[in-house]
């Protein structure tokens, strides 16, 4: 059993993050209606039934489907989207790369060549509602395909300027911008016809150009790549693609915020291509490792060619291919906790997790908006815990991993985020003052139900959140179960 003495009197001060570190993404597929992951089975997510084997590209396509555009004026969703607070929405994905912005309805609905689908004045104006009505910022990716080259092999900024200019007109301006969606994974994510490095790099820089001389207000975040060897924890298979040093040392014109997407690996669907972790592992050190080695590595990267900008994870989950069959289970969000956590001890910037309300992996359930585990440890995370970071000198080891934040409230005192991830030990804090304890675990780790304080956390009605209020924990040992997080307000 491990033991942790808190000493708030000898934590030191690291830094100031964004205010917007819990953010998230809105798939364009999810606006437009399109192709995206079908849903597991409830005996997949409860672990009683294995998800079958897929040994192809082939037979991995035919676990998607296609779903029509989401309705961003739900109530329920409005409503819980909201009571997150600050944060950028971020709308992208590989279908982004691909879509034709039709804002007159010349096109009646028929795809335009080099395009493979279409975005309507109306689709695009729910999004701006809803942005607007949940007080985020808007961050987007463009089309990068076929259709948007001219004849000289140019990028074409006509379509991006339609975008810019009809958001800008309508009152919710886009604050941030990637150029393309997982640039180095061109070839899957629907990048132009036998695609180069050499060409991305003049084209993002020819896009870099024209929002510095157009919308110089808009934040410009790169490489925005994904799939870099950067860990031997992550079981790479035998995909290889261009990495993040190949675009940033190809690229001339250098970024506001440095991007990267952050999966700890491919889930069971895509596990033939590799880089797929078993459930048993999910709670582990090498697991939880990932997400530091991955901001420690690009880091470097950041530092020496984006002047030591902010990082931002403009993709982040469990994993790729629509999550693991545990990625809306009370597991995955130990995995969550410590992201956020750790990420804060290496650098400022943003986390946007993939995704709100599509796949597995979402914040909310796609049919019911009913929330899953990580949406609570969002809302906790975002209600409690304030920007300021602070060392705890304590060593990360298992059962043990505690981070320190300054109180969201603005009150004098600290937030502990203390993460158990031993399953079978107890971990005992030694609390010197009276405190407010917010316990987060389940009857069981693969359970989709969580619990607060032992508390089911349930919606009541169409959108009421219940009562978020913590215990009283009185000075003294507090013992910590396996398998939970816990935040500690003293």
């Amino acid at each position: 059993m491990s033991t942790i003495l808190l000493q708030p009197e000898k934590l030191s001060f690291i830094r100031t993050m964004d205010k917007h570190l819990v953010s998230y993404n809105i798939e364009m597929t999810e606006i437009t209606g399109g192709t995206f992951w079908k849903p597991y089975t409830k005996e997949q997510i409860d672990g009683t039934k294995e998800f079958p084997k897929v040994e192809s590209l082939e037979e991995l396509a035919q676990l998607m489907a296609v779903f029509p555009p989401a309705n961003l004026y739900n109530n329920r969703l409005r409503e819980l989207a909201k009571a997150l607070g600050p944060v950028y929405i971020r709308v992208s994905g590989s279908w982004a790369t691909t879509t034709y912005y039709d804002f007159d309805g010349h096109t009646n609905g028929t795809v335009p060549e080099g395009f493979k689908s279409i975005l309507t004045k109306e689709q695009w104006i729910g999004v701006l509602d809803f942005v607007k009505y949940v007080g985020g910022k808007l961050m987007i990716s463009v089309a990068n395909c076929d259709g948007v080259h001219k004849e000289d092999g140019s990028w074409n900024p006509e379509q991006a300027k339609m975008l810019f200019d009809f958001s800008k007109e309508y009152g919710v301006p886009i604050c941030a911008a990637e150029f393309m969606n997982e640039p180095n994974t061109a070839m899957l994510g629907g990048g132009p016809t036998n695609y180069t490095l050499e060409a991305f790099c003049r084209h993002q820089d020819e896009f870099y150009r024209f929002i510095r001389e157009n919308y110089p207000e808009v934040l410009i975040i790169g490489p925005c790549a994904c799939g870099d060897s950067f860990s031997e924890n992550l079981h790479y298979g035998q995909m290889r693609f261009w990495s993040s040093k190949d675009l940033l040392e190809g690229c001339k014109e250098t970024s506001d915020v440095f991007s990267y997407h952050m999966y700890h690996g491919i889930s069971e669907r895509g596990a033939a291509m590799g880089k797929h972790w078993d459930s048993k592992d999910a709670i582990s050190e090498e697991y939880l490792a990932v997400p530091y080695e991955a901001a420690t590595f690009y880091g470097k990267l950041r530092d020496e060619y984006c002047n030591n900008a902010p990082m931002w994870v403009t993709e982040s989950a469990d994993a790729g291919c629509g999550g693991n069959t545990w990625a809306s289970t009370f597991m995955d969000i130990i995995r969550s906790a410590d992201e956020l956590g750790r990420f804060c001890t290496v650098t400022d910037g943003v986390i946007f997790h993939n995704t709100l309300m599509a796949s597995d992996y979402a914040y909310l359930d796609r049919e019911t908006h009913l929330p899953r585990p990580n949406y609570w440890l969002a809302l906790l995370w975002n209600q409690l815990v304030g920007q300021d970071v602070y060392d705890t000198k304590e060593s990360i080891r298992e059962g043990v991993h505690m981070y320190t934040h300054s109180r969201k409230d603005g009150k004098d005192g600290f937030v502990y985020i203390i993460i158990n991830n031993s399953k079978t030990t107890s971990t005992v804090v030694d609390v010197p003052t009276n405190a407010t304890k917010y316990v987060l675990s389940a009857t069981h780790i693969r359970s989709s139900e969580l619990l607060l304080n032992g508390r089911p956390l349930t919606i009541e009605n169409e959108y009421d959140l219940p009562n978020l209020e913590g215990e009283v924990q009185q000075a003294g040992e507090l013992e910590l179960p396996p398998e939970t997080v816990t935040f500690l307000v003293i």
